[in-house]
């Protein structure tokens, strides 16, 4: 089994609607309404299913419209990229969900029961086999190209509040073994400022195609990731992929800051989401995003790129790719 790149074709993209009152505080409403809009904009190019907490799904249903399906489960909050199944495809197009454990980010939020329960869940709702997996990973700290190579940070897979027990060598052969790769290449930073997530890699890196992978570079030399992305950067110029290719590194220099409930917060452009014939982009509704929009566009030619503001979704701790978890198409050889 092995887990497809997220432009493989999709079933259809998971999302769960905000719950957290203590996280989001005064801007929970405000959470929702853009959780809303992300799901708007990605059932423009496939199915999306919202699961909401028991008793607030026609609340979800009316702000999402008629192109989204509700449905009721419980949760803790809405990070289904982190606490939802990874999918994975055997040779002959079987489709399985590999459920690892959650702990809410190293026991950030308080209760994550639920969260950690909710992939059993949706694999019993969709008929997909379960395979159970004892490490605590995020979906959000990895990427891979669906041919062998994935990245991820040691900033987050090495945190000793995620998996203190596993040696480095430990958790690449716990991610070979389940999700099907051959060659795991670490990067030393995610974003300094990423303190909820411990810095995952999709707000630094992402593959576009086999061999190609969009790096955020800030070119702004007061950019607190400044010299930390150009670490990285050194990283993968030095490595090969699973196929022996070096990578070709497209360049994102954009950055976007904005201010939420008194906070200054960055919008992370390179936490998108690729769907079926399109990308769904976090923007902040500032100058750099057309430059920024641009950019991925040219990483993923033939696809239609749309940017949904979504400001407060980082005030929580994320973008678009953290709060959705693709559903590979069944049938497509892995």
């Amino acid at each position: 089994m092995r887990m497809p790149a997220e432009w493989a074709v999709h079933d259809g993209c998971l999302m769960a609607w905000p719950t957290r009152e203590d996280l989001w505080g005064d801007v929970l409403t405000s959470a929702r309404q853009e959780y809303a809009a992300v799901a708007r904009a990605i059932a423009r190019f496939e199915p999306v299913t919202m699961v909401a907490l028991p008793g607030q799904g026609e609340q979800a249903r009316e702000r999402c419209g008629d192109t989204v399906e509700v449905v009721e489960l419980p949760i803790d909050d809405s990070w289904l990229r982190d606490s939802g199944p990874i999918f994975v495809l055997g040779p002959d197009g079987s489709r399985a969900g590999v459920d690892f454990r959650f702990n809410s980010w190293g026991g950030k939020h308080h209760p994550w029961d639920r969260d950690d329960r909710i992939s059993a869940l949706l694999l019993d709702r969709l008929g997909v086999a379960r395979v159970e997996s004892r490490m605590i990973l995020e979906g959000g700290a990895i990427t891979v190209d669906g041919e062998g190579t994935l990245i991820t940070t040691e900033q987050c897979l090495l945190h000793p509040n995620r998996n203190p027990d596993l040696t480095r060598a430990e958790i690449e052969d716990e991610l070979k073994a389940r999700l099907g790769v051959t060659k795991v290449i670490w990067l030393p930073y995610g974003g300094l400022e990423d303190r909820e997530t411990d810095g995952h890699v999709d707000g630094v890196a992402a593959f576009v195609a086999p061999g190609r992978v969009l790096i955020q570079l800030p070119d702004d030399p007061g950019h607190p990731d400044y010299a930390r992305m150009r670490a990285n950067k050194a990283v993968l110029e030095a490595s090969t992929d699973a196929a022996g290719r070096a990578f070709d590194l497209v360049e994102l220099p954009q950055s976007a800051f904005t201010e939420v409930a008194g906070e200054r917060i960055e919008v992370g452009y390179l936490n998108f989401y690729v769907a079926n014939g399109g990308v769904v982009v976090p923007v902040a509704g500032v100058e750099a995003d057309e430059k920024a929009l641009a950019v991925i566009a040219g990483a993923f030619p033939g696809r239609t790129v749309v940017g949904v503001r979504t400001p407060v979704i980082a005030y929580g701790g994320g973008g678009v790719h953290c709060v959705t978890q693709q559903i590979p198409a069944a049938g497509q050889a892995s």
